[in-house]
């Protein structure tokens, strides 16, 4: 992905979010030079991966196969296990209009999807064989916290405030009808490097290679550390 279109998305992002009452932490805004400033009281942030999070999955097309997403708060399995730390995460999202997320599930991670805002939220859900293949079986979970069932291959459509609750190994893919859509997700501790699993084949991976046609003006948390001076 170019810098210049992660610029824009960025900005886009930050308008669509305060105009929809939700207000981004004030690491979201900080400059290079800001990060250059940067102490190891912002390790947190850097280790568990808090910030700015844009993929195309590098196939080249954002606007039919990307996501954007900016994680909240998170932590991480080794802290975890010596006591400290968090066991969640938390992320807030856009789905565009004709943008859909790939088919995924996570071997560890369980999660809430919340529609928070905008248009209709989508999911089409399948449990995993063990073979990782889309199973034939019916998908059993929470839907606005009540149990439902539904059969393999479902959309589940979520409007504004509704929520769902996806175990692990749930594949599941979601996109936006009517208009972009602000979604929450809440969840056990997140770590997109190795708790993925995509049934299609994603290019060159979960995060998109970037080419510096301009100065970057906020972050990615891929950026982290070629900026921060303590990493």
């Amino acid at each position: 992905m170019k810098r210049s279109m992660i610029n824009v998305i960025m900005e886009d992002a930050a308008e669509f979010f305060a105009g929809n009452q939700f207000v981004l932490p004030p690491f979201a805004f900080w400059s290079v030079e800001d990060w250059q400033t940067k102490g190891p009281e912002v390790e947190n942030i850097v280790k568990n991966g808090l910030g700015w999070d844009i993929t195309d999955y590098g196939l080249g097309d954002f606007q039919q196969y990307g996501l954007l997403l900016f994680t909240l708060r998170n932590g991480n399995l080794a802290d975890w296990e010596r006591g400290i730390g968090v066991p969640y995460a938390e992320k807030i999202m856009i789905a565009e209009v004709g943008q859909a997320h790939q088919m995924h599930f996570h071997w560890h991670k369980k999660e809430d999807i919340i529609n928070r805002a905008g248009g209709d939220l989508v999911l089409e859900l399948f449990n995993a064989t063990d073979e990782e293949t889309l199973a034939d079986t019916d998908v059993e979970l929470l839907v606005n916290g009540q149990l439902m069932r539904y059969k393999a291959g479902a959309q589940v459509r979520l409007e504004p405030g509704e929520s769902i609750t996806l175990p692990t190994k749930t594949y599941h893919r979601f996109w936006a009808e009517g208009e972009r859509v602000m979604i929450g997700e809440v969840s056990m501790i997140n770590d997109d490097r190795q708790d993925n699993c995509f049934y299609q084949r994603i290019g060159s991976g979960r995060f998109s290679a970037v080419e510096e046609d301009e100065p970057l003006k906020y972050l990615l948390f891929t950026d982290y550390e070629r900026y921060w001076q303590h990493s």
